[in-house]
Parts: C-alpha cells; structure tokens; sequence
C-alpha cells in the first residue's frame, strides 16, 4: 500500500501530461489547460506531502 501511495503524486502529474497533450494535439479549449495546471499542481504538492509523512 505504501509503494502505491507513494507514486500517488506522480500518477496525478501524468494525468495533468495528459490533459496537456490533449489540448495540444486534438482541440485547444482553455478548460483543458486550466485542468492540466490544477492536476500538475495537485501533483506536485501530493508528492511532497505524502513523501514527507509516509515512509
């Protein structure tokens, strides 16, 4: 359980990856970036957070 909960934030900033290459590559609508930005950032601070408390 650990070793998934520990790749947690890495698993959310590939789905931000995702929202961006579907904005780039099939339509360019803005909620699109704006969900990417807000997965990329929610990502990033899982990572920290759940490294820093889960060992």
């Amino acid at each position: 359980m650990n070793a998934i909960l520990k790749n947690l934030g890495v698993i959310i900033l590939l789905l931000g990856v995702a929202f961006l290459v579907v904005y780039n590559f099939a339509t360019q609508q803005n909620w699109l970036l704006v969900a990417g930005l807000a997965t990329e950032l929610a990502g990033i601070l899982t990572y920290v957070v759940v490294n820093k408390f889960v060992e």
